[in-house]
């Protein structure tokens, strides 16, 4: 364990804002997680639990309280058979990407879509995380949390988790400490039937198909680097969160409000809103589709200091210089203008601590 004061934390985030920590303790082990975490709960102190920073706005004066930084590291092959698959426990702090590419390595198929993803393994579950038709929520069995309240490890089955679309038990709340996170795995040389259309097409099959783990991790991570959506030090693109909102899920009567809202702005022969089928009778839609049409096209606010990627709209950038009070304007300039353009009200996927749109 580590000790750090009035660390600065922009380092720590892939936006690359925000002011100091007052006090960070970075762990390398579950048992000091867990000890870490009750110290500062024993204190009454404000806390933060960081992993790999891809989903997190710091406000520009930092955090008053203690930051631990979650380094914790394993991955351990519970039992791997052609009947049961592969199970896998991995640490919550183990890196994400480097563990699906490990995954397409051994033949284990279920996650090779979720390449290219920055962050923590920890962090996967809190918002299920997903891509290009695959989410975690369809491989996790179990989570293990550190229960703030009850003040004990709860192992929590894929049905406590509650996931949904960018959603779990987890998200917006304080209460529970990713420890580790459980897989099941296909054991197999092919993916998982590709669910993208613009992934099929570059692979040069029909959706529904399955291609080799290796071609469809390449292909996934092909498409991210078009999008700006792999991490490179050198590309200011890069420097954001991925998606900074969620696709909106919208009702029937909502979704053909939004489609009357397009005809009129956009003209009675122009493409209609995108729409893809959700449960319940629901219908997701694209925010890139809105914010685009909205005016926000990609560049938008160039040269910065905060702008729209100049290689997806879905991704609000440091320019290099920007502070949090920078993105979080862009942010509400965006959101504004695609509620007051067609009525729909986005929701941004990171966390925006101590602040809101």
């Amino acid at each position: 364990m580590e000790e750090r004061h009035d660390e600065p934390l922009a380092g720590w985030t892939t936006m690359r804002v925000g002011g100091p920590a007052a006090r960070m303790v970075v762990v390398s082990t579950t048992d000091e997680l867990v000890d870490a975490v009750r110290e500062v709960d024993d204190a009454d102190e404000p806390l933060l639990v960081l992993g790999g920073g891809s989903n997190l706005v710091l406000p520009d004066d930092g955090f008053a309280g203690t930051v631990v930084a979650v380094r914790t590291t394993g991955v351990e092959v519970d039992s791997a058979d052609l009947c049961g698959g592969a199970n896998v426990t991995v640490a919550a702090g183990e890196p994400w990407d480097p563990f699906v590419e490990r995954a397409v390595a051994e033949g284990w198929s279920g996650i090779e879509a979720l390449s290219g993803i920055p962050g923590s393994t920890g962090a996967t579950p809190i918002q299920n995380v997903g891509a290009y038709g695959q989410e975690v929520a369809q491989t996790i069995a179990r989570v293990r949390v550190w229960d703030r309240l009850e003040e004990r490890v709860r192992t929590m089955m894929t049905m406590d988790c509650r996931f949904t679309y960018r959603h779990s038990l987890f998200k917006g709340t304080d209460r529970y400490v990713v420890l580790d996170v459980m897989f099941q795995l296909v054991l197999q040389s092919l993916s998982q039937p590709v669910r993208y259309a613009d992934l099929a097409t570059q692979l040069g099959v029909e959706v529904g198909e399955r291609v080799p783990l290796g071609d469809a991790r390449e292909a996934v991570l092909a498409q991210r680097r078009r999008r700006g959506m792999v991490l490179d030090s050198e590309d200011h693109d890069t420097w954001s969160c991925g998606s900074f909102f969620t696709n909106p899920v919208l009702t029937e009567a909502e979704f053909a409000a939004l489609e009357e809202r397009a005809a009129e702005r956009l003209g009675a022969d122009a493409p209609a809103p995108p729409r893809f089928p959700e449960a319940g009778g629901r219908v997701k839609t694209s925010a890139a589709w809105l914010i685009e049409r909205a005016g926000f096209g990609k560049g938008y606010a160039m040269p910065g200091p905060a702008a729209v990627s100049t290689k997806h709209s879905l991704a609000l950038t440091n320019r290099g210089s920007a502070h949090t009070s920078d993105i979080v304007a862009l942010a509400r300039e965006v959101r504004d203008g695609v509620r007051d353009a067609f009525g729909v009200a986005l929701v941004n996927e990171p966390v925006l601590l101590g602040q809101e749109l």
